[in-house]
């Protein structure tokens, strides 16, 4: 029964060492080992540097909004295969793999909620499914937003992490560019402040759209914004970029943006932008 011993032994070692390796994190920018508690309770922030974690979108939601206060909006809208699109595998297949892995359809949550007591509706896009690649739902849920919030004269707030488009929906998914931008032109036009943050990466189709027609524009400290990423760019014109290029602090040097913002001063800088907006309408 020596080899049972040693078996057993060997399991508690590695549960061991799977509880101990959970309570820390590393820091993906100082690389510094931090305690995952304190990361948590500072609104996902390293406390050694300040690099901003991901936040997954009922996180986003607790930093943004007040409590209990947000209500989703068609969560049953699903994609289909228009292209029968296969490439290791099928379109189908990858997207159950998705919303197994999720919990949700596709890859953005819409709906509203309140930021200090004041009514807003939201779009928090979620990288965690397919990169947040924009297809036909992600498209239809933003328009359908935008719509909802002209209705209302209700601020729309837009929070981006994404890769881009989403190639297995094809031109379908490009024409969703056009589809959203002229929807932010609608509010534009009506009067209702539309306010875009940026958050780390922001790329692609996405940043060529409807994430920089904001009428204010934010990001989180640095966040990489573009459209192709830097090694796509360095190899296609054969130079070096400069240091920090599409970092947020980069685009915000450049004019590309207007502010800056981490996360504990979030909420109450929305706040002001939407009651400065929706005062000057």
């Amino acid at each position: 029964m020596g080899w049972f011993k040693k078996s057993s032994s060997e399991e508690r070692e590695k549960t061991k060492l799977k509880i101990v390796e959970g309570m820390w994190v590393k820091c993906a920018s100082c690389r510094a080992v931090v305690y995952r508690k304190e990361v948590d309770q500072n609104f996902k922030m390293c406390p050694k540097c300040g690099y901003h974690f991901p936040l997954s979108v009922p996180e986003r939601i607790d930093v943004l909004l007040d409590p209990d206060s947000f209500q989703e909006w068609d969560a049953e809208l699903s994609p289909g295969d228009p292209l029968a699109f296969v490439d290791t595998r099928s379109y189908p297949g990858r997207l159950e793999i998705y919303q197994k892995k999720t919990g949700r359809r596709d890859a953005i949550v819409t709906g509203e909620g309140r930021l200090h007591t004041r009514p807003v509706i939201v779009g928090i896009f979620d990288f965690g499914f397919m990169g947040g690649s924009m297809g036909s739902v992600v498209g239809e849920k933003i328009c359908r937003a935008a719509g909802r919030a002209m209705e209302g004269n209700t601020p729309f707030l837009l929070v981006t992490t994404s890769g881009g488009a989403r190639m297995q929906e094809g031109i379908l998914s490009l024409m969703q560019m056009a589809r959203t931008s002229a929807a932010m032109a609608r509010l534009h036009e009506a009067g209702v402040p539309f306010i875009s943050l940026l958050t780390d990466p922001t790329f692609g189709g996405v940043t060529a759209s409807v994430a920089m027609l904001g009428d204010v524009i934010l990001a989180e400290p640095g966040a990489l914004i573009g459209f192709a990423g830097p090694r796509v760019i360095e190899q296609t014109i054969k130079q070096r970029l400069p240091d920090g290029f599409q970092r947020a602090e980069f685009l915000l040097e450049h004019g590309m943006i207007d502010a800056i913002v981490s996360r504990p001063r979030l909420r109450q800088t929305l706040h002001t932008v939407i009651r400065h907006l929706s005062a000057s309408v």
